[in-house]
């Protein structure tokens, strides 16, 4: 099938997928996205003021029956994806880090972190011995992708075939001989293997294949080792336009169902607790076909000095700030999210105004941060710039925010962690690039004078992509908060 064609069937996958979702479609902009580029690593580019887009909505409307297709028609549509991004992404980012071959070698159960996203669905682990050959022969050529395994494409994996030429022969042959012979034969000058003392994501190759990997090369192309962490990563974290769109999608998924959480049909004041709310949504997310990648968390901000019991303690009363801390996995992409409600007390019609400042100060504060993106700056240079310019403005800001991809803390650079304000060594140096979804996740120290001057933390967290364009949140992002009536 050429190209065109091929597009074609993905662009019909997509339209299907998403009339599966329709209650969140929106106007999708797509001119923005730099993924077929084959400018990967563009030059580091001067401060620019904020390009976030306007909120589209306050709150999502809410998440209906059959949000996700079929796990069948989820698989195709993945496959689809992976033969473009082998044919597009692959290719980009290989040359981008001078690696003419990629070698990724797990075992069965034991999988390397990159390798369920460079087989097609629906195979699901690693057949014994797998070994993926990648081989760069430049210019239009693109990629040679071999799967080395001397029991095929069986039952198990017969996809495989679809995406690879088979590396074993009809002769009785050990895999790692043959690995051996492939490689002489292409001779290689840089071969990436998984393995990084920064990137988890980038550090598959176990000690005892390496060991054997480097016993069957000989000296000579043992010699060329390299690591392929940034390769990895970028393979990780690069997204292509369609499944920006999705991410999109998934995205308002999420906050239609924190919006069922904080409210009135779900917390009963006085009754419900923290526990209750996290397996709701475990529960909820599963109605709707998506896998939770953490524990749903829900937490507790109240004025101090109530005397509760720690039981008492985890029950949602009037005059609490209730947050989540949500989010789920689906087609090789992943959400996360944090908003807030708040529970009237009798008479109250809205949050005390102290706590509608904090929610405006961390608003705010994701301003600042996003403004700050820049392509070809460090995660920790965005950081620093973004908390230096919240403190010249009188915030009390803490920046952890990190990408979302396949892995929800996922492959990228790092944007500080809650423990370090100050960088993060190693992956807060890695740069910042196009095409990326992320988790825009921060917090504000903030006073609030209905609550005796009490200084408290106030956290959001919202799901955002960065293109050519500049950075929005697809689904929106909270400016208000839930309410919820006591009664």
């Amino acid at each position: 099938m050429d190209r065109s064609k091929r597009l074609l069937g993905i662009a019909a996958g997509l339209f299907a997928f998403l009339i599966g979702i329709g209650a969140f479609l929106g106007t999708a902009e797509l001119s923005e996205f730099s993924c077929v580029s084959p400018n990967i690593g563009p030059p580091r580019q001067a401060a620019q003021p904020s390009r976030i887009k306007p909120d589209r909505s306050q709150f999502p409307v809410g998440v209906t029956a059959n949000a996700i297709p079929s796990l069948r028609r989820q698989a195709a549509l993945s496959s689809d994806w992976l033969k473009f991004r082998f044919e597009t992404i692959l290719p980009a980012l290989m040359r981008r880090e001078g690696i003419d071959m990629w070698i990724v070698v797990c075992r069965e159960h034991a999988e390397d972190p990159v390798y369920p996203t460079l087989v097609p669905r629906p195979n699901m682990f690693a057949w014994r011995l797998m070994m993926l050959v990648f081989f760069d022969r430049g210019g239009a050529e693109g990629v040679e992708r071999i799967v080395v395994n001397p029991y095929g494409s069986g039952a198990f994996n017969k996809e495989i075939g679809d995406f690879y030429q088979p590396g074993w022969t009809d002769q009785p042959e050990d895999p790692w001989a043959r690995l051996a012979r492939i490689v002489s034969a292409r001779a290689p000058k840089r071969i990436g293997i998984d393995e990084s003392a920064t990137f988890p994501f980038a550090d598959g190759l176990s000690a005892t294949l390496k060991a054997e990997l480097v016993r069957v090369l000989g000296p000579f192309y043992a010699a060329r080792l390299v690591s392929a962490e940034r390769l990895a990563v970028g393979w990780l974290e690069k997204r292509t336009r369609e499944e920006i769109l999705l991410f999109g999608r998934l995205a308002a998924l999420n906050r239609g169902v924190a919006a069922e959480a904080l409210s009135e049909k779900v917390i009963k004041p006085g009754v419900t607790t923290l526990d209750d709310l996290s397996w709701w949504t475990r529960e909820r997310f599963a109605e709707l076909g998506v896998q939770a990648w953490f524990q749903p968390t829900f937490y507790i901000l109240r004025r101090a000095g109530q005397g509760l019991t720690e039981a008492a303690g985890r029950v949602v009363l009037p005059g609490d700030v209730v947050r989540c801390d949500i989010g789920f996995s689906c087609l090789g992409l992943t959400t996360d999210l944090q908003e807030v409600a708040y529970i009237l007390r009798s008479g109250e019609n809205e949050a005390p105004q102290g706590l509608r400042d904090a929610l405006r100060q961390a608003n705010r504060l994701q301003d600042i941060l996003t403004a700050e993106f820049k392509e070809g700056w460090t995660g920790n240079e965005i950081l620093a710039a973004a908390l230096r310019r919240a403190r010249e403005e009188g915030l009390k800001p803490r920046i952890y925010s990190h990408p979302l991809n396949y892995y929800g803390h996922g492959a990228g650079t790092r944007i500080g962690l809650g423990d370090m304000q100050n960088g993060v060594p190693g992956m807060g140096d890695y740069p910042f690039y196009a095409d990326t979804c992320w988790a825009i996740e921060l917090g504000v120290s903030a006073v609030v004078p209905e609550w005796g001057g009490q200084e408290i933390p106030f956290a959001l967290e919202q799901s955002a992509v960065f293109t050519a364009s500049g950075v929005r949140y697809p689904a929106g992002r909270q400016t208000a908060f839930h309410l919820i009536r006591f009664k």
